[in-house]
Order: structure tokens, then sequence, then C-alpha cells
């Protein structure tokens, strides 16, 4: 048996689905990007994870139909308003799916809450879809008059980088490689084939010296 459980603020609220979905899809990837390199051709930089998002699709039942899990379940207008509320707050909510074969517990935010209702009784159909919601983390950084929190994703910034004057080839490298180890970024490969009068890039020799 699977449990779904929607909580807010700490759980001080909750909400579990009555009558689980009969299926769910959770959703993740990476961020990569396809660039197209001269003689080389296109080539995929693998990027960070993308944040996961999921899609769940239940009803809320108006009375006993045998299919819910718990009993003293909530009337659906009132799980209507306690899911609108959370998402109006501009807070995130906390989702935790529990069962044998499946673990996931992720703060979200509420990207969509669709609801409609069918002929026959008042049961409440609705699509839910979240999206991860991650947590920044603030420090603190000199300023004028003081300290100011800033985000650490939005203070972070590449370190500047002295790149040494000559770098001897390993086996693996490529000039990409190289270019991020000497510069900090790959995409200065050219400088280095240039630099070196390179003809086949593909075809580095290991032990030799590059003029950087």
């Amino acid at each position: 048996m699977i449990t779904f459980k929607l909580s807010f603020n700490n759980e001080a609220e909750s909400l579990w689905l009555p009558v689980p979905p009969q299926s769910f899809e959770i959703q993740t990837g990476l961020n990569n990007t396809t660039v197209n390199i001269h003689e080389l051709g296109e080539a995929v930089l693998i990027g960070k994870r993308r944040l996961k998002s999921v899609s769940l699709s239940s009803y809320f039942p108006i009375a006993d139909d045998g299919l819910y899990q718990y009993a003293d379940f909530p009337p659906p207008a009132k799980c209507i308003e306690t899911i609108e509320r959370w998402r109006d707050s501009k807070r995130p909510i906390r989702l935790k799916i529990t069962g044998e074969s499946v673990k996931f517990n992720e703060a979200m935010t509420i990207e969509n809450f669709n609801y409609s209702q069918r002929k026959g009784p008042q049961d409440v159909y609705f699509t839910l879809d979240l999206r991860e919601y991650r947590f920044l983390q603030a420090k603190t950084v000199p300023g004028a008059g003081g300290q100011s929190p800033v985000s650490k994703a939005s203070s972070a910034r590449p370190a500047d980088r002295t790149p040494p004057k000559t770098y001897t080839v390993q086996s693996g490298d490529t000039l990409m490689k190289i270019a991020q180890k000497v510069y900090g970024d790959s995409g200065k490969w050219k400088a280095l084939k240039e630099n070196n009068n390179i003809k086949d890039e593909r075809k580095l020799r290991i032990g030799a010296v590059l003029n950087v």
C-alpha cells in the first residue's frame, strides 16, 4: 500500500490523500547543453540536475466508497480550501510518498491545482502538479555600511585563475579538458590549438609540453 501525505509549515497542518492515485510520475533530469565545436561537431556538456516534478491525479470522496485509506477524512470542499490556501501562501509544502518500492520526501511548490465534478456522486476529481523547492542558504559578505546577506547562488563567481606557462599532456587529455584545467574555461581550447600550432586536436601526444 502506498500513502500520500501533504503537509504545511513543518507539519503544523497535514492532509492525507484519502484515495491514493492509481499512478503517479516523478520527473527529473539534467540541464545538458549541446554545443557545436569547430572540426569536432556536436558535443554535450553535462549540466546540473533539474528540479524534480510530480503530478498526482485522484479524487476527494464525498462519502465512504470503500476505496479510501483512512476514516474521518475531510469533505471535498475542505480539502480544496486547504490546498488553495497553502498555494496562495507562497510558501512550499512537503510531499511524502511511502510504500514498499518508493520513498519520496521533498519540499515542493504547487504549480497547478485543477479540480472538477462529474455526474453522479459529489466527489471532486483533481490534478495536482508539484515542483521541487530548493532552500537557498544565505551568507554575509562585506558591503558598504556593514554586512549584507546574499544567497550563495547569487554571490558565487568563478575564481580568478592565473594559468601556468606550460602544460604537459596526460593520458585522457583533450584540448577542452586542458583548457578547463589551466584557464578554468573549456571554451578556450582554440587558444591552445593556435598557440601550439596543433593541426589535429584529436591526436595529442602524451608527454607533449604545450605553451599556455
